[in-house]
């Protein structure tokens, strides 16, 4: 959409305006008097660092969040939503950074939820399948009705999330990092889903971290820094570059920090011999003392499910995983990360935080019982500790003692880091460590990882971003179909070699 020329209606006929809105977490000002106009029928993009309120502006559009001040007009009409359901009965829809599904229900279910075909109040589970299959044919989405939405991984679930904001029939979408669980082609798909949309004049505010996501898509971007509007302008006039310094007050020198050698002889901290999982067929590696070691391959390859395995958290059905300590590892996460294996899951939702604790609480939830006299948590001692740690790993947004969930994503995954190193583990497993997180938090966490391995850490880091893989990995291993399928160091670490590697089935078959 990016280009096209359009009415000057941003400023003549805005479909949603804001006018000096305002938020606050206990004593962290979120929004400062934000004022904003969206064109309708345009993308207008919402870019900056984590924590500058792009999210919470965005909930507060669709009734997730009270403003404290300002007002808001829809279709130049004054709106005030109580609820995201108030919000969709104006067809304003949210497709939220972290997927909201209810894991009991079906696809189907969970997508139509509120909105299902009925009869005298019975459900019509033809009607609906017949409704589900036409969505999510048109949306080019291969995703199964029936099936359990708690059973799917975090990129089917944000299909979920994508599909259900298409069946209410949208004049406003917020979407917010909607391709950050997506691979590629389904990425593409969004986008386009995205133009259409917008083409046939549904409004769209896309919140993104991706900034070339932004360029290709957004006809206008607006930049936040610490809940103000720093501007707003035509995407055509700005580029990657100036829309990282606009978000950050600074230019970015580069994306990764220089790697630091790792030492020749450094001892193996971890290994890893034949090991067989759900998902994971014969795994053997070694992971040494200082190391980065990037385990890359497509959604589905078998990459996170190996995680879960050398963790713990899932079962393994052979083979060994042990620690330079000789401990023996694989039974439980307990047992992993008393001995050492600390591991930041993928989804920091499902598997990582309590949202409705704080965020002292949050980061001191492995160590309760260093933490404990007598079975009671001595209160002062774990506020110490966390504060400690958080402000180590520089969490920022919001008082210690409020909910985590008051955190920008990208301060939640700091908070993820501050838990992790309060346990003093030799090897951490980091599956898709800055997923969902801006420029500025990337370049921190990037930071973080290779000062810890410059400290003697192991790491084992697995993310569908090649990029960053490259520009952090000392060595890289590349999954398909649950199998380790190549092994790539110094000048063969290439984008182009780890493609090769993780789609050489698919290019096998159309040689055929």
């Amino acid at each position: 959409m990016a280009g096209l020329d359009r009415p000057d209606s941003a400023e003549e006929r805005p479909y949603l305006e804001l006018l000096d809105v305002a938020k606050h977490f206990g004593g962290v000002q979120a929004l400062d008097g934000v004022s904003l106009r969206v064109a309708g029928g345009s993308v207008h993009a919402l870019v900056g660092e984590n924590g500058a309120g792009k999210s919470t502006l965005g909930r507060i559009v669709t009734g997730a969040l009270a403003p404290d001040g300002g007002s808001m007009l829809i279709g130049g009409e004054a709106v005030s939503f109580r609820s995201p359901r108030e919000a969709l009965e104006q067809r304003v829809a949210a497709i939220a950074q972290e997927p909201a599904i209810v894991p009991q229900l079906t696809v189907a279910e969970n997508v139509y939820l509120g909105v299902e075909p009925r009869t005298g109040g019975v459900l019509r589970g033809r009607r609906l399948d017949e409704a589900y299959a036409a969505l999510a044919a048109s949306a080019g989405f291969d995703l199964p009705g029936g099936i359990s939405a708690g059973r799917l991984r975090t990129a089917d679930q944000q299909k979920i999330e994508i599909l259900r904001a298409l069946s209410r029939d949208a004049q406003l979408i917020v979407m917010d990092e909607p391709s950050a669980a997506l691979a590629a082609h389904e990425t593409q798909q969004l986008h386009q889903i995205i133009r259409t949309l917008s083409g046939n004049g549904t409004t769209i505010v896309l919140i993104s971290h991706f900034l070339r996501e932004v360029l290709d898509l957004a006809d206008t971007v607006t930049v936040l820094r610490d809940g103000k509007i720093v501007r707003t302008a035509p995407a055509a006039d700005e580029t990657e570059t100036s829309l990282v310094e606009a978000m950050l007050g600074r230019p970015l020198t580069s994306t990764f920090p220089p790697k630091q050698p790792v030492a020749a002889d450094a001892p193996v901290a971890l290994s890893v011999r034949d090991v067989r999982a759900p998902g994971v067929a014969a795994a053997s590696f070694d992971l040494r003392a200082g190391e980065i070691l990037g385990i890359a391959g497509l959604v589905g390859a078998g990459r996170t499910e190996l995680a879960r395995a050398l963790y713990g958290a899932a079962a393994i059905d052979s083979g060994t995983v042990t620690l330079a300590t000789g401990e023996t590892l694989g039974r439980s996460p307990h047992e992993s990360l008393a001995a050492g294996l600390a591991m930041i899951p993928e989804s920091r939702k499902d598997h990582g935080l309590l949202f409705g604790r704080s965020v002292t609480e949050n980061t001191t939830l492995s160590r309760l019982r260093a933490l404990s006299a007598l079975g009671v948590v001595r209160r002062a001692r774990e506020r110490k500790a966390a504060g400690r740690m958080l402000e180590r790993c520089d969490v920022r947004g919001a008082d210690y003692s409020a909910p985590v969930r008051a955190l920008s994503g990208g301060n939640q995954q700091k908070v993820m880091f501050a838990r992790t190193l309060l346990c003093e583990p030799v090897v951490l497993i980091a599956d898709e460590p800055t997923r969902g997180v801006d420029i500025g938090a990337k370049r921190a966490i990037y930071d973080f990882l290779a000062e810890l391995a410059a400290n003697g850490l192991g790491i084992i880091l697995i993310s569908s971003e090649l990029e960053e893989i490259l520009g952090l990995a000392h060595r890289v291993l590349v999954m398909r179909r649950g199998r380790i399928v190549a092994e790539l160091r110094d000048e063969a670490m290439t984008e182009n070699a780890i493609l090769a590697a993780a789609f050489a089935d698919e290019q096998q078959e159309r040689a055929a």
